[in-house]
């Protein structure tokens, strides 16, 4: 399978970065977009060139490490998949790929397609936790949770936070993460007292490093992990309900 490669190269987050052609006459359909830049890797290497330098780890659509731009979309042209799990069998033989790191104002490059993501992080660290009495585990049965419930806040809590959301949204927006994770905390009974503090801290640091929502829904559109665009509407519910109940529940 032969394709034609266009990958971006940037030395650093102050340097200017620019495309290097690379055509590839040995790829295998079965490659995914990760074991593509692995082979062109180990073929650079071995010519003695500089590696491309990228971002994974798992490769099995867990993490959410590896995320970078294929022909101007997050991650590939297969809808809700990362791109260690795109497959080259959605490209025809002679195509061009072009492969750079994810963009967003909010996502400084730091070497070729590897940024910083670290805002999203930020945007965790705000109101990712939850308060719990330390000691014994109680058991299991003696916490009840609705069973629609648990299956919704599970549905949410599947995030990878690979920020491909972020990526698409012609805004640089990062509403479908955190409502995501609003979400997920929220129907779950721990941590329920710091609900609104949560709230409103984690949309502080959202309108702080993000754009607004442009509610065009390119981002539930490559999110892996497939979630709804619903889940923007608990930033608004959220944030509205700790202003009418106050910081502290």
């Amino acid at each position: 399978m032969k394709l034609h490669l266009e990958i971006w190269r940037q030395a650093g987050p102050h340097a200017e970065g620019h495309f290097e052609s690379i055509d590839v006459d040995d790829a295998e359909p079965q490659m995914s977009i990760l074991e593509l830049l692995d082979h062109v890797n180990n073929r650079n290497i071995e010519a003695g060139k500089e590696a491309f330098a990228f971002a994974s780890d798992c490769r099995e659509g867990i993490c959410g490490t590896c995320g970078l731009m294929v022909n101007d979309r997050p991650h590939g042209p297969d809808k809700n998949k990362p791109a260690c799990q795109q497959r080259l069998l959605s490209f025809k033989d002679g195509d061009t790929l072009k492969l750079e790191p994810m963009r967003s104002a909010a996502y400084p490059v730091i070497r070729d397609m590897v940024v910083d993501r670290s805002a999203l992080d930020r945007v965790m660290e705000k109101g990712g936790f939850i308060t719990v009495a330390a000691g014994t585990a109680p058991d299991a049965d003696s916490l009840l949770v609705n069973h629609a419930d648990a299956e919704k806040a599970l549905d949410h809590a599947a995030c990878i936070g690979c920020g491909a959301c972020v990526a698409a949204c012609p805004n640089g927006a990062a509403h479908l993460f955190t409502g995501a994770k609003l979400v997920h905390l929220t129907l779950s009974p721990l941590g329920r007292e710091e609900r609104s503090r949560r709230a409103t801290k984690m949309v502080d640091e959202l309108e702080e490093n993000f754009g607004p929502c442009s509610l065009f829904g390119e981002c539930a559109d490559v999110c892996p992990a497939g979630i709804p665009l619903t889940a923007v509407a608990a930033i608004t519910k959220e944030r509205t309900r700790a202003a009418f109940r106050g910081k502290d529940d």
